[in-house]
């Protein structure tokens, strides 16, 4: 059974479509008319080993916040969407990645409720191109909203905003991909105790 989840947000700010198919290769194909936000979700489907379509269409003549925002949320419920009953998956997943002189520990449960905690170093430079770095956790936490996963996101140390927003994304892709492969000693299991995820 395929794992995909495809998703149209459309408002008067945005017009966005994301596919996301768990069971890829790391093909991507993005564009949201933010390049380093673009760089960063090529990431995350190269490193999550997710073949990933992003298509939005928003008011940059305003700034990139709506852009960025619904892309996150769409995202998000495509993730949700593509994980299905969550049958037979690892459930939890880790990963440290570093990028330079900057680290990104992240942990993820596919838990069914919607948690973030978030640290990243003070005084980081403010933007990256047209990408305001303030948004990385807005980005964590629309994903997380529509997920509906727990996530922890940790940059102890770091200098360079560029590696310190990229290192977290490729930490989030690994950890997802563990998180969401199928663990072949749990087949027909869900990994909860609850009954429910």
């Amino acid at each position: 059974m395929s794992r995909v989840g495809r998703v149209e947000r459309t408002t008067k700010e945005t017009s966005v479509l994301v596919e996301i198919d768990l069971d890829g290769t790391g093909k991507t194909d993005i564009a949201t008319g933010v390049g380093f936000y673009d760089h960063m979700l090529d990431q995350l489907g190269r490193h999550g080993l997710f073949d990933l379509t992003v298509k939005t269409d928003g008011d940059l003549h305003i700034d990139s916040h709506h852009t960025i925002e619904d892309t996150a949320l769409a995202l998000g419920a495509a993730f949700k969407q593509a994980l299905g009953d969550k049958v037979g998956i690892y459930r939890f997943g880790n990963c440290t990645v570093p990028l330079d002189e900057s680290l990104a520990q992240v942990t993820v449960d596919l838990s069914g409720r919607p948690y973030l905690v978030h640290t990243e170093p003070e005084k980081m430079a403010p933007m990256i191109g047209e990408y305001d770095t303030t948004m990385t956790r807005h980005i964590l936490e629309s994903f997380v909203a529509q997920a509906q996963i727990a996530l922890h996101v940790h940059v102890p140390y770091g200098r360079n905003a560029h590696h310190i927003v990229e290192c977290q994304f490729k930490a989030l892709a690994r950890a997802l991909r563990y998180a969401s492969e199928r663990d072949p000693r749990a087949v027909g299991i869900l990994p909860s105790t609850k009954g429910a995820l």
